[in-house]
């Protein structure tokens, strides 16, 4: 069950050209966004590029965010239409319609990752410690959380309005709170203490650890497992939110 819905999504993905090209192609060129805004800065000789800092986060964050608006207005859409009240009236579970829909925007968003990670090394020229196989699992791993919480979050929308309002409900918090513009350490406890229960936080942990070591450490599998087990959780919670009814 899980696998035919999950071919399912994928086959209406293929005749989709615009999402597709949302998916793919936008990332790639919002990293490029930020790899010229940082191009003309002055560095004395040996001081890391801040695009090597701030482009290797943005390989989490963009994927996240389409990833969450993609599929939370495409679920949406799905309910709107009809379409996932009449899937519900066959013997199929919940839980396999909710991995099956994750499962195939999983693969998007693996694809996703490897065309942003490919850019970001082979044109821009990133330059970190660590191995890019790692950071593409990384990427691919808050995709996947971005895929979570838009099936979680598309539950209680009525309309793709009102999808797109959980932005800055769900995910503008998590890149504002992450560590990207100010270091957790300088942040006052109550925001320190709201940061580390955001599940963005762990990702960007875990991209400073293979930025600063050339090998995988306890660390980032520490936050790599943290961060599966969100989405795992994500997924079982959305299952249970799913309606059989659409009012």
């Amino acid at each position: 069950m899980t696998l035919a819905t999950a071919a399912r999504v994928l086959g209406q993905l293929r005749h989709d050209h615009r999402s597709i090209a949302l998916i793919l192609v936008v990332p790639a060129l919002l990293l490029a966004a930020v790899f010229f805004l940082f191009e003309n800065e002055t560095l004395p000789p040996g001081v890391p590029r801040t695009f090597d800092r701030v482009g290797l986060m943005m390989l989490a964050i963009f994927p996240f965010v389409v990833m969450f608006l993609v599929t939370s207005i495409t679920m949406l859409r799905e309910r709107t239409s009809g379409t996932l009240e009449r899937l519900l009236t066959t013997p199929i579970h919940k839980a396999d319609l909710l991995f099956g829909y994750a499962l195939a925007f999983s693969l998007m968003a693996a694809l996703q990752s490897l065309v942003a990670t490919a850019v970001a090394y082979w044109i821009f020229d990133l330059d970190i410690k660590g191995s890019p196989g790692l950071v593409v699992m990384i990427a691919v791993i808050n995709a996947v959380l971005g895929v979570a919480l838009g099936l979680l979050c598309s539950a209680f929308a009525r309309t793709e309005f009102q999808a797109v309002q959980f932005m800055p409900v769900v995910v503008v918090p998590q890149i504002l709170l992450c560590g990207l513009f100010v270091a957790r350490e300088n942040m006052n406890d109550v925001l320190d203490g709201i940061s580390g229960a955001l599940p963005l936080t762990f990702s960007v942990d875990a991209l400073q650890e293979i930025a600063a070591h050339a090998d995988a450490t306890e660390a980032l599998w520490q936050d790599t497992a943290v961060m599966g087990g969100i989405v795992v959780g994500v997924l079982v919670l959305a299952s249970l939110t799913l309606r059989r009814q659409t009012t």
